[in-house]
């Protein structure tokens, strides 16, 4: 758990700390999200199918897995409790290559469709959001700020995302592109460094 002698940087993670969402509603929406991209429309009709499905997509994703340990560990670190988070946090890292940092806020109902996915610093993201495999999103060095990434974005697979940043609603964050400043919403971005990319009209 995140200690510091900067009673400024306690503060701040105590309030990112409040800011994380119950873990049973997270899981629910998480769970929901990964049915959809998994082509199993459905409905989740009651909590004892909602947790038969969490426990069903543990077992067949290592990325959700991952996910739910992250959740977890979120659920203890709201509640104080010592060690137990850095014990998910290091499952999920050895199970899927898995790491979100203590600062990062993650809404319900993100999806993470493979591991080996960073997340870190002063990040937030939304519901709807998808990442794919070897994504790195957080900060950049000398700066604690992450990026914001906001409701329904897709990031590539290998794409990193850093920086003190917003990715606008609805925006793609193409595969192996390296962003570094805002994105606009409902933009494609390519390249590196990434820029949105323009239609031709020919």
């Amino acid at each position: 758990m995140f200690k510091s002698d900067n009673p400024l940087a306690n503060a701040m993670m105590r309030e990112i700390r409040a800011r994380h969402p119950g873990l049973r509603h997270a899981l629910v929406a998480d769970a929901y999200v990964a049915l959809l991209h998994r082509g199993e429309h459905r409905e989740l009709k009651s909590s004892f199918d909602a947790a038969m499905q969490i426990l069903r997509l543990c077992w067949a994703s290592d990325a959700f897995l991952a996910q739910s340990l992250y959740r977890v560990k979120a659920a203890l670190q709201r509640r104080g409790v010592p060690v137990l988070p850095r014990i998910c946090h290091r499952l999920a890292i050895m199970i899927a290559g898995v790491t979100i940092g203590d600062p990062v806020v993650m809404h319900p109902g993100v999806h993470l469709l493979h591991g080996q996915v960073v997340i870190d610093g002063v990040t937030e993201i939304y519901p709807g959001v998808v990442i794919g495999p070897f994504v790195s999103i957080g900060l950049v060095s000398g700066n604690i700020g992450g990026p914001t990434i906001e409701k329904d974005v897709m990031v590539g697979a290998s794409a990193s995302v850093l920086g003190k940043l917003t990715v606008g609603e609805g925006a793609t964050i193409g595969a192996n592109a390296a962003v570094f400043s805002d994105v606009p919403a409902g933009a494609t971005v390519v390249g590196v460094p990434g820029r949105p990319r323009t239609q031709s009209n020919g």
